[in-house]
């Protein structure tokens, strides 16, 4: 365990410095945008991709907060900065941003985020990290706060946002709560105010990373346990009903993504995590989106080691969900 944690500690790290590098260079001063990018020369993390339909074109943002567009998925403008925060609020005049995702409903558009404030720290050393939503009139922003200062407990470290609309009919946002905070990250729901400014209720455990079958680490005695790690849920539907779940955690220090699907139908569950991985070792934190065309991909992201340095570059796969289970094909080469 002692091992482990240093493992995912040294990740953090790395992920903390990367991040804080492309705060430099890429938040505080404005981004040189550069046109007919090739997908795999774009370095991004647990990257989304929102295909608008109103103006035919994809829009990729992820780790970082950037956003880059495209009209045919092989050839990418960008970065753009898209988000304008509070400096007055407890995100505080420069966050980081995670995992920003990109969402129309009724004629808005949001931006789903984890935001970290590094001067903020919540026991041992903990930085603030909460999931939080912007919104915007059009998909390329400028995303701006809405009524509520908080969506999540301030004492609570989350992560990872998403939106799913249950079969009640309600919206609920999605996000993991922080291994490092609870030593057993969770994936949980939340309900959210129909135009998303905020949440109401308490959040609502949906399964836990020991819940797991695949993800593994070692125990300090060099047996085999589950992960902690929770990370990047995508929820689905495939063409026969069946609800399921895409999460990411690790095998050792492998980053792996699996898959779990409720038995109910609803957010509810209860949860049943497939034995084995859904997709090949070292990618994770997918999401599914379809063409203009009507084909299903997931975008996805991996690692590669450049002069030492841990690179995450997206990813784009074939996808086929008309069973009752998601079936991941090839790899796309040229983001076709």
């Amino acid at each position: 365990m002692i091992l482990s944690l240093f493992k995912y500690t040294l990740w953090a790290c790395t992920v903390t410095l990367l991040c804080v590098t492309d705060k430099i260079a890429a938040q505080n001063v404005a981004p040189a945008v550069k046109t007919d990018l090739p997908l795999d020369s774009i370095r991004l993390s647990d990257p989304f991709i929102l295909a608008d339909k109103p103006t035919q074109t994809y829009y990729m943002t992820g780790t970082g907060g950037k956003l880059w567009k495209s009209k045919d998925l092989k050839k990418w403008t960008g970065p753009f900065t898209i988000a304008q925060t509070d400096p007055n609020s407890w995100m505080g005049p420069a966050p980081m941003i995670w995992a920003a995702e990109l969402h129309a409903h009724n004629g808005k558009y949001y931006y789903f985020a984890t935001f970290t404030n590094k001067a903020i720290k919540l026991g041992e050393g903990l930085e603030r990290r909460a999931c939080h939503v912007l919104v915007s009139d059009r998909p390329e922003g400028p995303y701006v706060p809405m009524r509520d200062s908080t969506y999540l407990p301030a004492d609570k470290l989350t992560l990872d946002a998403t939106l799913w609309s249950d079969t009640d009919g309600k919206p609920y946002m999605l996000f993991c709560h922080e291994w490092l905070q609870n030593d057993n990250g969770t994936i949980e729901k939340i309900a959210l105010k129909p135009d998303f400014s905020g949440t109401t209720g308490s959040p609502k455990l949906l399964f836990r990373a020991s819940d797991s079958p695949w993800s593994r680490e070692k125990n300090k005695d060099g047996s085999d346990r589950p992960n902690k790690v929770t990370d990047g849920p995508w929820v689905f539907r495939t063409q026969t009903g069946k609800l399921g779940m895409l999460w990411t955690s690790w095998i050792y220090d492998v980053y792996t993504q699996g898959v779990a699907y409720s038995q109910s139908g609803t957010l509810d569950g209860p949860w049943i995590q497939e034995k084995e991985p859904i997709t090949p070792p070292n990618f994770g934190h997918g999401m599914l989106f379809r063409t203009f065309d009507g084909k299903l991909r997931m975008s996805i992201h991996s690692h590669k080691s450049v002069n030492g340095r841990t690179i995450r570059y997206p990813k784009l796969f074939e996808v086929d969900d008309s069973g009752d289970k998601l079936v991941v094909g090839k790899q796309l080469i040229d983001g076709r």
